[in-house]
């Protein structure tokens, strides 16, 4: 692996983003800069986390609820997957009205997720919110008419939003939105169409204070919902207050239809509109040409992925992205050569997950550090490979394998997406920043859609006498055998998620997580290979940064990825020395 310094790109700039993220552990951001563009990239994650190691010893049965706290963005998904990790292992079944209850608790984070990531933690990358207090609020209603008949979208409704936009700045309150990159030369919305980004920005803080209510219904609470090996937690039972009842139905209906009509009326059509300024971002940012997913938004498969859903487990190799190849789960490997771990075998070692390790052993610089990059090891993110190959996964990949798979629904609103952009109807486009960003509103859109026919389906098995949520049949550990392994696997909000356990004399004895963020921020590998960000940044060499003190375009790419943001932004000089400290919004 190649260590650059500023002698050896002495025409560069060092830039470093540093969080990007405190949402999901932190991320870093190193760049080699010039010329204005980025020439080199390395990403790390300098957060430990370590819950393998607690997972180990304990009682297979607790296990989800300790991974379940792995994130509490995500919340949920890692319980899920660590149910269906130890379900594969003990071969244990489990009731339909439990499964439809786990896809619907999925499928709910999935959708607040994507949401929640565009207006609130990616949105201010593209919408100006100062240029919307020039805005015609009558010309933003006519546009908003003009995508949806979301009913929130009258001239005095936006004329509204405005005057608290105005109210709050002339008092000196930029709240949320202090420090924002306003002005920046990359924003180039019209004034209206920020009014109408910032007016949704506003409706889907309200919309996702409902939309977690399914995760209270089915799973107790949000965040960290209850689950249980070999079912749900909840109860059916129409005479009990206590229970899914027929109130329970009602309200749940009433809450997946209010989120279906927000994706369908509001998130979807934004993000189509707002692509149409920002055609240049369909050529920059393009990953590793390499894609795989294990099936549909939000589908949790218990073993190797089944392929059930409307999108099949599928990989896309080297740029073919027509060619749809079988997935096999037991070609990934991980590596640490660039990580601060050690495996037994050697740093260049590819490791199974079910005999991976975890072993801590960092040998970086005390912090605060000024450059993470020029040493060997910089992330505490290993590096998985599937055959050999740096993957990414994704809403994404999802969009582009179910694509090339000729899913008709997919099909037809990519295709339009193409239309819109000028571009050729193809799904090579969304290996890009913009295709990102798009694909996760497509992800959302095919979701919700699923979810009204799981509860639909949920309600008619009620109607049919099918209650049961639980399976006694395995719960107690002399059923157990003394020695198993499972695998779990969920299409989660940021793609593909594995959690791998083996089960030695009914104790958790090697745990492993192997998550997107693992795969999409990974860094090089034994053989050199960029990850997923690093990728994005730097293998062009034309990817802009125009101001190193405003670096918007590199944080448009990252944040399409969905690592989330809560972040303070700190840059340094090429001697190291820090000329700016911000707060993004």
């Amino acid at each position: 692996m190649s260590n650059y310094t500023s002698a050896d790109v002495p025409e560069s700039s060092r830039v470093v983003i540093d969080p990007v993220t405190r949402i999901e552990g932190h991320l870093r951001v190193e760049m080699e800069a010039g010329d204005g563009v980025i020439k080199n990239a390395w990403t790390s994650t300098t957060q430990y986390r370590g819950i393998e190691v607690i997972a180990c010893k304990r009682d297979p049965r607790d296990v989800w609820a300790f991974v379940e706290r792995i994130c509490g963005v995500c919340t949920g998904t890692h319980a899920i997957a660590a149910l269906a990790a130890v379900e594969d292992a003990l071969q244990y079944p489990v009731p339909v009205q439990a499964r439809l209850m786990r896809d619907l608790v999925s499928g709910a984070l999935g959708i607040q997720d994507h949401v929640i990531h565009f207006y609130q933690l990616q949105a201010m990358d593209w919408v100006d919110v100062m240029s919307a207090l020039k805005a015609d609020p009558a010309e933003t209603a006519a546009i908003a008419k003009s995508l949806s008949d979301w009913p929130l979208s009258s001239a005095a409704y936006f004329a509204g939003v405005q005057k608290k936009l105005k109210d709050s700045i002339a008092y000196g309150q930029y709240s949320i939105f202090t420090n924002g990159y306003w002005g920046h030369p990359a924003y180039k919305l019209p004034p209206e169409v920020n009014l109408l980004g910032v007016a949704h920005y506003l409706q889907a803080l309200v919309w996702q204070r409902d939309m977690i209510k399914i995760h209270t219904i089915l799973g107790g609470k949000n965040p960290h919902p209850n689950f249980l090996v070999g079912g749900m937690a909840c109860a059916i039972n129409m005479n009990n207050d206590q229970a899914i009842n027929q109130f329970s139905l009602s309200y749940l209906k009433q809450l997946v239809q209010t989120c279906h009509d927000f994706i369908h009326k509001v998130y979807y059509p934004d993000i189509v509109a707002i692509a149409g300024f920002y055609k240049d971002y369909a050529h920059i940012g393009a990953s590793n040409p390499n894609f795989f997913c294990t099936g549909a938004p939000s589908e949790i498969n218990t073993g190797a992925p089944a392929g059930k859903g409307m999108i099949k487990p599928g990989v896309l190799l080297n740029g073919d992205y027509r060619n749809v190849l079988p997935f096999d789960q037991d070609k990934i490997r991980e590596f640490v050569t660039s990580s601060w771990y050690r495996y037994t075998e050697g740093r260049d070692a590819g490791l199974a997950p079910y005999d991976g390790e975890t072993n801590a052993d960092y040998n970086g610089p005390r912090p605060p550090y000024k450059w993470l990059s020029d040493h060997p090891q910089y992330t505490w993110v290993k590096a998985p490979r599937y055959d050999g190959h740096a993957m990414a996964v994704g809403p994404n990949a999802r969009m582009m394998i179910g694509y090339a798979q000729g899913v008709p629904a997919i099909v037809e609103r990519v295709d339009a997406a193409c239309d819109k952009l000028g571009l050729p109807r193809d799904n090579a486009f969304m290996n890009s920043t913009l295709g990102r960003v798009y694909g996760r509103a497509l992800d959302a859109l095919i979701n919700v859609d699923m979810m009204v026919d799981q509860l639909q389906e949920m309600t008619d098995r009620i109607r049919n006498g099918e209650t049961s949520t639980f399976n006694p049949e395995k719960w107690e550990p002399e059923t157990w055998p003394s020695s198993c392994k499972g695998v779990g696997w969920v299409e989660a909000p940021r793609g593909s998620l594995s959690h791998w356990v083996r089960i030695e004399n009914g104790q958790t004895a090697n745990y492993q997580a192997v998550v997107p963020s693992t795969w999409n921020s990974s860094g090089r590998d034994a053989a050199g290979q960029m990850g997923p960000y690093e990728y994005s940044l730097a293998h062009t060499g034309k990817h802009p940064l125009v101001d190193p003190s405003r670096p918007v375009e590199p944080l448009r790419t990252i944040h399409s990825y969905d690592p989330c943001q809560s972040c303070a932004v700190h840059l340094f000089d090429e001697e190291g020395e820090a000329i700016l400290t911000r707060q993004d919004p």
